[in-house]
Order: C-alpha cells, then sequence, then structure tokens
C-alpha cells in the first residue's frame, strides 16, 4: 500500500511479520516510540490473516470456512492500528504487504488443511531466487528502504507458527541477499538484525500481576510455563515503551477480531481468552550485528552504534 513513513531522524526500521495483529502485540510500542522519535519505519506483512479464529460471535461469518472475508476486514485493522501507532504530528504509518496485498495466504497451523493451499506462504518457495518468491520481493523491499535495523521473529517463531517461522528464515535470507554484491541490484548491508522475544521473567512478573487484576468474563490467567518465553540471560535488549504505551493499547484494540483488551489496558487475550501482560518494555536478542551494551549489559536502542 503506502510507502514508509519519511523521518527526520535519518534512522531506519524495517518490521517483518507474518500476519496483522502481529505487529502490535510485540513490538507495537518500538513502532511507535520510534516515529515518534523521527525514524523512518517500514512494517511489512507476509499474509493477510487469512486463517485466523475470531474473538467474537459477530465476527464468524468472515472466517475461511463460511465466506472466506477475514483477510479483506484484517487489512482494515492493521491499517488502523499503525494509525494508532503513528506520531501524531506526523504522517500515518500505512501497511505493506509482501509481494502485494494477498499474494501470499496464511498458512495455518501446521497439519491443516490450510496448509496445501496453493498460495500458503510457508508452503512457497520462499527461500528460492526466483521471479516472484518472497526472497526476491523482500530483498528488493529492503534494498528500496535501505534500514539501519531490521525485527523479525526468533528461529522457533515466538510460537511455532508455520508462518512465523517461515518470516524468520525469510527475513534471514533476505539480509544476507540484500548485502550480496552477486544478488541483482545495488547492495544493502543491513547494520542490525533482532529478534522480537518475550523474556521469562518479564512474562512471570507481569502474569502475577494479572492475579490481581479486574479481568474480563470467561479470561483466565495461566501458569507462566503455559506460554512461550524467552532466557531471561539471552536478551541483548530492551525498548521502553511506556510513554507510547497509550497509542499500543489503542493499535491493539484495532485488532478486534483476534484479540480483546481488558479495561485497564493492562492485558490482552487472543481467541483463547488466555490473559497476557501488556508490557511496558519490549525485549530483543540481537541475531546479526555488534551489541553496543550499557552499563547494565543490555542495549536501550535498537539504533545503538549504528554510525
Amino acid at each position: 500500500m503506502g510507502p514508509p513513513v519519511t523521518g527526520e531522524s535519518g534512522r531506519r526500521l524495517l518490521l517483518v511479520h507474518a500476519h496483522p495483529d502481529d505487529e502490535t502485540i510485540t513490538t507495537g510500542g518500538t513502532i511507535a516510540r520510534y516515529l515518534a522519535e523521527g525514524a523512518e519505519v517500514t512494517v511489512v506483512t507476509c499474509t493477510l490473516g487469512e486463517e485466523g479464529e475470531v474473538m467474537e460471535p459477530g465476527f464468524a461469518q468472515l472466517t475461511a470456512d463460511n465466506a472466506d472475508q477475514l483477510g479483506g476486514y484484517r487489512i482494515g485493522e492493521l491499517t488502523g492500528a499503525l494509525a494508532a501507532l503513528s506520531n501524531p504530528a506526523g504522517p500515518v504509518l500505512r501497511p505493506r504487504f509482501l509481494g502485494g496485498i494477498g499474494r501470499w495466504r496464511d498458512s495455518g497451523m501446521a497439519g491443516t488443511p490450510a496448509a496445501e493451499h496453493p498460495r500458503a506462504f510457508a508452503s512457497s518457495p520462499y527461500l528460492e531466487w526466483v521471479d516472484g518468491s518472497p526472497l526476491q520481493a523482500l530483498t528488493r523491499i529492503l534494498r528500496e528502504t535501505r534500514p539501519h535495523v531490521v525485527i523479525t521473529y526468533d528461529e522457533v517463531g515466538g510460537y511455532g507458527h508455520p508462518d512465523h517461522i517461515a518470516a524468520h528464515r525469510l527475513t534471514t535470507a533476505a539480509v544476507a541477499a540484500a548485502a550480496n554484491p552477486e544478488t541483482p541490484g545495488e547492495p544493502w548491508e543491513v547494520a542490525k538484525l533482532y529478534w522480537t522475544v518475550t523474556a521469562g521473567g518479564d512474562l512471570a512478573a507481569g502474569l502475577e500481576q494479572l492475579r490481581d487484576t479486574d479481568l474480563p468474563d470467561g479470561w483466565r490467567v495461566p501458569a507462566a510455563d503455559e506460554l512461550p518465553a524467552h532466557d531471561d540471560r539471552a536478551i541483548t535488549t530492551r525498548i521502553d515503551v511506556a510513554g507510547v504505551l497509550d497509542r499500543k493499547r489503542s493499535a491493539l484494540r484495532s485488532h478486534a477480531t483476534q484479540l480483546g483488551v481488558s479495561a485497564d489496558g493492562a492485558a490482552l487475550a487472543l481467541t483463547n481468552r488466555i490473559a497476557q501482560p501488556v508490557f511496558a518494555e519490549e525485549a530483543y536478542v540481537l541475531a546479526r550485528g555488534t551489541a553496543a551494551p550499557g552499563p547494565d549489559g543490555v542495549e536501550r536502542d535498537l539504533f545503538a552504534g549504528v554510525a
């Protein structure tokens, strides 16, 4: 859809996400903070999330086994979420879909019929350098936008969804291809590649706080080991997003088909009604590039050390 937001700081950030809502759940505060600081931000979404479940009965006819209109509806949700994350004093961040709107389809979970769809993202030749492939498409975006920092998921895609794992592998390959002078086009070297993760300690503390929170009917607070989390010792980078948390909460509410937000904004829940904390810090693991930690051994800025 639209081009990246042009910022004033000269810093450029690109995020690769699998489905609409992923960008807000794990990295919404980071997007809002760096937009507020004047960075150029590009959010690349790989699918429309057509195979998603829905939060409320009113959305039931949109799903893939009914009208199959959920993907189109989620374009609007993503557009609203990115607008909510945008700097009110600056241009509105617009979605950008890998290969164009609807080029690749949500693959669903492993072993489901959705994985056999001819446009399923995770079943595509996403690591092959062929005309129209995801690798070619993302490499071209990287060379066009020339980001200093790129964010995607870890090796297991956060929680094992095939599209998240494919996005991880694709982004890793595209960052390398963009820098390779033998790849057709002008090379671009990404300075730092990060994985968005949930720190185990943050999750445990956040869930403990939610036990004393008034949650919507039907929601439950899980044990810490029910939700995927990263070893705290592996966390290289923490981004304070407390100052833009209201924007993140507003963006979460834009994804109404997929999730709910508690009245106080302290928790979100997906269609399983399992409560999760809305963090005031977002955690990352540096996967490529040179870390520039502060006195406490942790980076507090994704662009730390980037010339």
